[in-house]
């Protein structure tokens, strides 16, 4: 018995037959489901059973990307290479004025250390305060028992009354180790708690703040503050 065409449902003879995509087609029907072209066994491209031309072949749209190792590798290099141009633009635009700095990871670090630094040194110099005698102390007996001096205003002396210091910007320097650095790089200073320098400068009593950065006293012009890791050299 001769099958039906899968175009017209017509029965196909074998003269006219053509077998493909699993069924059976007059050859005049073995056409694109588009645009009608009639197609062979040399240009056709079948999807899902049915024939298509090469211009309307239907486009597979892949979504899902697996974590390869190439595609690992390039995920790493297009960070890298983002990091590289922070980096340049950061160097072109320092020194400027102020501009408006993205709230990164890295900056909140550096903030954080920065106020931890300032919250270090208001307890010292509020300490130094209280025990160098800044603190009003107590008169003694009064010179003439026979008058009466009423006080200029009362006192509590329980209480301390010295204000709270304004906070300082600038970050104070830890506890001194002696270290030397040179700079090798110039930088000038992006902010009021940084120190600026030149190439050769020798950087002395140098802490370690964290990774990125470290606190210490420019040797020729006396200025301190902190000062990028990354632009000086342990001598």
């Amino acid at each position: 018995m001769n099958p039906l065409c899968s175009r017209c449902n017509l029965v196909v003879y074998p003269t006219e037959k053509v077998n493909c995509l699993d069924k059976y087609w007059h050859k005049g029907c073995f056409s694109c489901e588009v645009c009608k072209m009639t197609l062979n066994m040399k240009n056709y491209k079948g999807f899902e059973k049915r024939p298509y031309c090469n211009a309307h072949y239907p486009k597979t749209n892949f979504t899902c990307v697996a974590d390869t190792p190439e595609n690992l590798r390039l995920k790493q290099q297009s960070k890298m290479q983002s990091q590289v141009l922070y980096r340049e633009d950061f160097e072109k635009n320092k020194g400027k004025g102020f501009s408006v700095v993205a709230d990164t990871p890295e900056m909140q670090r550096i903030k954080k250390t920065q106020d931890q630094i300032s919250n270090i040194k208001y307890h010292e110099e509020f300490e130094k305060r209280k025990m160098g005698g800044d603190v009003p102390q107590h008169q003694p007996s009064n010179p003439n028992p026979g008058a009466f001096q009423p006080p200029a205003a009362s006192q509590n002396y329980n209480y301390e009354p010295a204000p709270e210091p304004v906070r300082q910007a600038a970050a104070g320097p830890p506890p001194s180790s002696g270290k030397r650095y040179r700079a090798v790089y110039d930088y000038s200073a992006a902010d009021e708690d940084e120190v600026s320098f030149v190439d050769g400068d020798v950087i002395v009593d140098v802490q370690q703040i964290d990774e990125g950065w470290m606190y210490g006293r420019v040797e020729r012009t006396g200025q301190q503050g902190m000062l990028p890791a990354n632009y000086v050299e342990a001598i």
